[in-house]
């Protein structure tokens, strides 16, 4: 197979196990987010769906990665952490099922973002809970923003990629 250069040749599981293709979300607008339900940035959900909400007719998604790697805040099964974003949340975005996001199990999804948009001092790792990748209509990673980077303060970029 040939390296992907989209995250749209990527394939996720969703929260039932099933295999779901980023292909499905081609031409949108994403923001990409690895998430867990007990960390102190968990109330972002309420801004990521506010913002899925505000943009989504316009070509834009949140799409949501559980991930249990930092301080085991996300213990849960996918059905549960599915009913905690959903109760707790109201959340209607897409949130796949649980996946690593740092080191030799990485998802190969996060392995393509951390590579096209390293952090801090050039680090392919995830730092903590709700790093946030914007990702551009053509599929391109095009900005990393950190977990005390809110929602709410990515609306304008958002439109400016929208644009």
């Amino acid at each position: 197979m040939t390296k992907p250069n989209t995250v749209y040749q990527f394939e996720c599981k969703d929260h039932r196990g099933d295999v779901k293709s980023l292909s499905d979300f081609t031409g949108q607008v994403l923001l990409i987010v690895n998430t867990a339900s007990k960390c102190g940035f968990t109330p972002q959900y309420t801004g990521l769906e506010k913002l899925h909400q505000d943009f989504h007719q316009r070509g834009f998604s949140v799409l949501g990665f559980p991930c249990n790697q930092f301080g085991n805040q996300e213990p849960g099964s996918n059905e549960e952490i599915q009913n905690f974003c959903t109760s707790q949340f109201e959340v209607t975005f897409p949130v796949f099922a649980k996946i690593d996001v740092n080191g030799d199990t990485a998802a190969p999804l996060y392995q393509f973002l951390t590579q096209h948009q390293p952090g801090l001092m050039g680090s392919k790792k995830i730092k903590w809970n709700f790093t946030k990748f914007l990702i551009n209509a053509e599929g391109e990673p095009i900005a990393r923003f950190g977990s005390s980077t809110k929602p709410e303060k990515l609306a304008e970029k958002i439109t400016e990629t929208l644009a």
